[in-house]
């Protein structure tokens, strides 16, 4: 059953360093410096990831000086998929060309209040955020493509272009969270 994002208690790019999938470890707040940041919380095995992954990929392409993360928070012993090599395997197929990092104690998704996969988080050049919530308003199974339309503008206007559309909550997955 899907799960919708709420509000998020940050309000600034909160001080986070994780590993990308070789084990380096990749600080955001070096990472973004100077530029709009992107994170979206994300995973493998998720339809509404799998169904903007192609689109987000792509938006990184078209936006080179916006620096994008992609986060998966899973439980991966649960959930297998989403270990290192699935996601790999998603890096490939999605055409990403930006750090995917891995929240093995889940923490950095609790302190952003991550909820679901995909949830996409933009952030100004100088930290603060701009913009929480879905890339547009498609869907698995719509038979409409994802365009990113609400992720394209959030970055326009971490940028200092005009303020985002209201956008819409993120849609998603659960993010899969360690029973212990």
């Amino acid at each position: 059953m899907p799960i919708e994002s709420a509000e998020t208690p940050i309000t600034v790019l909160p001080p986070v360093s994780l590993p990308d999938l070789d084990g380096a470890p990749v600080d955001l707040a070096t990472y973004f410096a100077g530029h709009p940041g992107v994170v979206i919380f994300t995973c493998n095995h998720c339809p509404y990831a799998q169904h903007i992954e192609t689109a987000v990929g792509r938006i990184a392409r078209e936006h080179p000086t916006t620096r994008i993360v992609a986060i998966c928070s899973n439980d991966a012993q649960a959930h297998p998929a989403d270990g290192v090599d699935g996601l790999r395997e998603q890096v490939v197929r999605a055409g990403w060309e930006f750090p995917y990092l891995v929240d093995e104690s889940q923490e950095v998704a609790r302190t952003f209040g991550a909820v679901c996969t995909p949830d996409c988080y933009v952030f100004t050049p100088t930290g603060g955020l701009c913009y929480r919530g879905a890339i547009d308003d498609t869907r698995p199974n719509s038979g409409v493509t994802a365009t990113g339309e609400y992720l394209i503008a959030a970055i326009t206007a971490a940028g200092g272009g005009t303020p985002p559309p209201a956008g819409r909550p993120s849609l998603g997955c659960g993010i899969k969270w360690r029973m212990s």
